[in-house]
């Protein structure tokens, strides 16, 4: 049966944890300079963009070559969805051409619109709803960092808005049971389902106002842009309602002794977070960076079968 990897919580604990296992392997083979596993066999994966990208549209070209297989980027632009091509139609034609489909894209439903008809898996690589891919990666660098210490007695913070990623780090809580506590502003609030599905789960979630209530004594503070894309028209009162929630060194003092910081990028320094923060010894947002090829490269292998 296919699998597809649409939301954070299409993957199981026990799933997470084979893929982090991988995820570490492939990275020291890659440090010692074996980048090449064959495992796709020369096959292709495409991969589609609505939006603009750096790290996804890098991480996820070299993920599949370095398994052996062969990207096929495409802008959506390009392609017969903007000309109205049904969905059941691609879903069923990519299908026969490709080992596995990566999209990052607007509306979730169209993932599952494709899902439902294709048969190799379909990956979220962005869409409004949720990041898995790029908190898949975090939690990863998280765990690297606490180097055995148990994820489920860790606390993270979230500052700012209660978007995409705030989301997926509610599914990522709910998955692996570490306390999380979200700071954002009136209006701002995460899909208020993901988060009621994620409290009923994991009672040591909790959505506040205050930063400074939600870094206390956390482990990790996490943060993303205030103005994000398709926002900029709405820069002005965003960066106002916001003007409480930057990371600054005095909002990492109240975390617990050691706490990371944590950006999934682009970042915007003197907005969402200062310079001092990102560029402090705290700062781990090049790890993240990083951990999404690896991480990647374990999803692919494990959603999509050897020859």
């Amino acid at each position: 049966m296919t699998k597809h990897y649409i939301t954070f919580r299409d993957l199981s604990l026990d799933e997470y944890n084979h893929i982090f296992s991988r995820t570490k392997k492939l990275k020291a083979e890659r440090h010692r300079g074996q980048y090449l596993r064959p495992h796709l066999g020369g096959r292709s994966v495409g991969l589609i963009f609505s939006k603009p990208s750096t790290r996804t549209r890098v991480s996820f070209n070299c993920a599949v070559s370095e398994l052996g297989g062969m990207p096929i980027a495409m802008n959506v632009s390009e392609t017969q969805f903007v000309r109205g091509e049904p969905i059941s139609h691609s879903a069923r034609v990519f299908s026969r051409y490709l080992a596995g489909l990566v999209i990052r894209t607007y509306h979730e439903s169209e993932l599952r619109g494709l899902a439902q008809y294709a048969t190799i898996p379909i990956v979220n690589a962005l869409t409004n709803e949720q990041h898995p891919c790029q908190v898949m990666a975090d939690v990863f660098t998280f765990l690297e960092i606490l180097d055995g210490k148990p994820l489920e007695n860790q606390q993270v913070a979230w500052v700012g808005d209660g978007h995409n990623m705030a989301n997926t780090w509610l599914e990522a809580a709910a998955v692996f049971g570490f306390g999380l506590k979200l700071a954002c502003p009136e209006g701002y609030d995460p899909d208020p389902v993901i988060l009621k599905n994620a409290i009923n789960d994991n009672p040591k979630v909790k959505l506040i106002r205050s930063p400074a209530e939600a870094v206390a004594g956390a482990n990790a503070v996490n943060t993303d842009c205030f103005v994000s894309m398709d926002q900029e028209a709405e820069a002005k009162k965003r960066l106002a309602d916001f003007k409480d929630y930057q990371v600054t060194s005095e909002i990492m003092a109240k975390t617990a002794p050691g706490a990371i910081f944590m950006h999934c990028l682009p970042a915007h320094p003197g907005e969402e977070a200062t310079d001092e923060v990102m560029e402090s010894p705290a700062s781990v947002i090049f790890d993240q960076a990083e951990n999404r090829l690896h991480a990647q490269k374990a999803l692919l292998e494990y959603l999509i079968p050897p020859l």
